[in-house]
């Protein structure tokens, strides 16, 4: 299974989305290819934001080797699932589609919800991380029963 987690810089949500569920799949000892991405372009090859660093390093999940990169339509072709952070991500991804097929890797994250940009706001990191951690739980049982 290889799974791209999406959001807006890929330096705060994507990150912490793809080091939760990578951390989360080796516990389980499942052969998953996790990786993030952002929408924008403007981040690329920067570390995660600090704050996102440090609320994964709080939990034990090391995010800080990661680098930002851009979503582009090849990455279609390389992921079985694409799980964007909010509705704005799911449009702008859902642009890049090229067919039915690509269309249905795309979904939310949160099934019918988004997960809040922290980005503007410290309170939220811990929040989110706790969002998303529970969700990647939830994803790795329904998945992995597929």
């Amino acid at each position: 299974m290889k799974i791209l987690m999406v959001c807006l810089g890929n330096i705060c949500r994507s990150p912490l989305a793809h080091g939760i569920m990578s951390h989360l799949v080796r516990s389980e000892n499942l052969e998953w290819e996790i990786d993030s991405a952002g929408t924008g372009d403007w981040h690329v090859g920067h570390a995660p934001d600090h704050r996102s660093i440090a609320i994964a390093k709080k939990y034990g999940v090391d995010i800080s080797q990661q680098r930002a990169q851009h979503f582009t339509t090849q990455l279609f072709d390389k992921y079985d699932l694409i799980f964007v952070m909010d509705r704005q991500n799911l449009q702008d991804v859902l642009a890049q589609a090229k067919n039915a097929q690509e269309r249905a890797k795309v979904k939310l994250f949160v099934d019918n919800d988004i997960v809040p940009d922290p980005y503007f706001d410290d309170a939220l990191f811990l929040p989110v991380y706790e969002m998303i951690e529970k969700r990647c739980v939830e994803l790795i049982k329904s998945i992995a029963k597929s």
